[in-house]
């Protein structure tokens, strides 16, 4: 029988959500590796968990350098992982029409294709160890709201996927959750503000006369919605008491707020969400 510390690796935790997920886990016990995306965090990170929590600057994009710190994980650990937290994503709002297309497509490299990169290399040592994947999804894959389409699209395509690995994986012992917060009050709300004032003031006239009242009411409601959100840290909790237990669900809820418009969102019927989808994205009445 192992007497090593259990061992996690989180995704994105040099800030936010990931952040507060990589120092409750080391808080609980485990040794944790990890993310990031600047070096400033590689530090703050070593000093505030005292060491518990071991973050390396990584593009999780790159499969070769990955695969790399997945190997390195690996003779830390004694080839073994029993737990990834795949948490790093990227946020792309706006109108599709008025989006660059190689903004979408970065968003896919990074909210599914580095998923896929990520769960690849560190699958050896999750099955080693009978480990457990915890994919971060978001409400907007069940509520797909207008000026979000990126994100609701590549966070239901990294869904889907870890679905599908779900039942692949059952096999070797490795299991496959996925946790749904709604809003939360991170860092998270100030970026997305900054990115909807600079799409806003980069449309021409004919482009505020067709999006602009609409998106202006959807960044308020947004900005609105994220900074009275629960706390990173309250969700991160949540996530990590849905990480640890034998009996977790293939996928839950994370938060009052997602619970409550995941089960409005049920009780609708197709055409009634797209009602309402198309409602939101209309300009707030003068």
């Amino acid at each position: 029988m192992s007497t090593e510390p259990s061992s996690a690796f989180v995704t994105g935790a040099g800030s936010g959500l990931g952040h507060d997920l990589a120092l409750g886990l080391a808080n609980r016990g485990y040794r944790v590796f990890g993310t990031a995306v600047a070096y400033d965090e590689v530090r703050d990170m070593s000093a505030e968990s005292g060491g518990a929590v071991n973050l390396t600057v990584t593009d999780i994009r790159d499969q070769r350098a990955v695969r790399a710190l997945a190997g390195d994980v690996a003779d830390a650990t004694k080839g073994r992982l029993d737990l990834l937290v795949s948490n790093a994503g990227i946020l792309t709002p706006g109108p599709l029409e008025l989006l660059d297309v190689n903004a979408i497509r970065n968003e896919f490299d990074v909210n599914v294709f580095g998923v896929l990169t990520v769960v690849q290399a560190f699958l050896p040592a999750l099955r080693a160890s009978q480990g457990r994947i915890v994919q971060i999804s978001t409400v907007s894959v069940d509520l797909p709201l207008p000026f979000n389409g990126p994100s609701s699209a590549s966070k239901a395509a990294a869904e889907t996927l870890l679905r599908s690995y779900r039942a692949e994986l059952a096999a070797s012992g490795v299991d496959v959750i996925i946790a749904v917060p709604g809003s939360m009050r991170t860092g998270g709300p100030a970026k997305t503000a900054a990115a909807l004032d600079a799409l806003a003031e980069s449309m021409s006239t004919e482009q505020r006369r067709l999006y602009g009242d609409a998106f202006t009411n959807f960044s308020q409601r947004l900005n609105a919605g994220q900074s009275a959100g629960m706390s990173s840290s309250e969700a991160a909790s949540e996530i990590i008491d849905l990480a640890v237990d034998p009996k977790a669900p293939p996928r839950l809820p994370i938060g009052d707020e997602a619970r409550g418009l995941i089960a409005s969102i049920e009780s609708l019927t197709p055409n009634e969400l797209d009602e309402k989808l198309a409602a939101f994205a209309a300009p707030a009445p003068q």
